[in-house]
């Protein structure tokens, strides 16, 4: 038996989300791979997958991995699966790992970046991949709230109920914001993340942007641990898992522009 670690990126706009489920939910970023290494090599996996992303969420660097008993070289596993995937998933690389490896367990951090188009009217070509606000908001007090989410704290004001985590402390190393001809980028690296915790932070900074929260509220709105404080979600199509990490390297090593 082999461990099979997969880099595969895809567009969620089509799935039900990364988890596999009843069929009748619509198909599934998981069922969709195992499916198609049945067809390829009639063996049954179970994928285990770094980050179970929600439906409409997409992913340039999400992270699976699963037992196999094939003899099919990891450098043409690629190729295999890309013959019959749908176009809308992609795997860009395979690796045979340590038995021991888990995408999500092994993972030391992950990288999400959500995307914001704040022109008055959207660009037609991101309307599956970001978030449409037409209200013009204030950049730089979304980047000095954003400040305030960074480090060590009890996140379960932005944890959406329906998480399976039972502890609420997480490392939230980077929250960046940075605007590029009408679209803000908000880019939150971490140790981890809680159910819904990225499109509720983004959220609440689309509202201080807005000028409904001011920047200096965002500690106390961590330390009331009230979901209501956090009162907006962001919409999933903006969301996407970039990059997952293994290594002992820190977020600045890989991603120098997030410093």
């Amino acid at each position: 038996m082999r461990n099979i670690q997969l880099i595969v990126a895809y567009d969620g706009t089509n799935y039900h989300g990364f988890q596999r489920q009843d069929e009748t939910h619509g198909p599934t970023i998981q069922g969709t791979l195992e499916g198609i290494w049945r067809k390829l090599v009639e063996e049954e996996v179970t994928i285990a997958t770094a980050g179970r992303t929600d439906k409409g969420v997409h992913a340039l660097g999400q992270v699976v991995n699963f037992m196999t008993s094939t003899r099919i070289p990891e450098g043409k596993i690629p190729k295999a699966f890309n013959s019959l995937l749908p176009r809308d998933i992609r795997i860009l690389r395979a690796n045979c790992v340590p038995d021991d490896f888990n995408a999500r367990w092994s993972a030391k951090w992950k990288r999400y970046d959500y995307q914001v188009d704040n022109r008055p009217i959207p660009d037609v070509f991101k309307r599956l991949y970001a978030f449409h606000v037409p209200v013009p908001l204030n950049v730089a007090k979304m980047q000095g709230a954003a400040s305030f989410l960074e480090g060590r704290h009890n996140f379960k004001t932005f944890a959406a109920a329906g998480g399976s985590s039972k502890t609420f402390e997480r490392t939230l190393y980077r929250c960046k914001v940075k605007e590029e001809q009408g679209i803000i980028t908000v880019s939150c690296v971490g140790d981890g993340f809680l159910y819904h915790m990225v499109r509720i932070l983004v959220g609440t900074l689309i509202d201080v942007g807005k000028g409904r929260i001011l920047p200096t509220e965002i500690p106390d709105i961590i330390a009331s641990h009230e979901r209501k404080r956090a009162r907006e979600i962001a919409p999933a199509k903006g969301l996407n898992l970039v990059y997952v990490n293994y290594s002992e390297e820190s977020p600045f090593d890989v991603f120098p522009e997030l410093i």
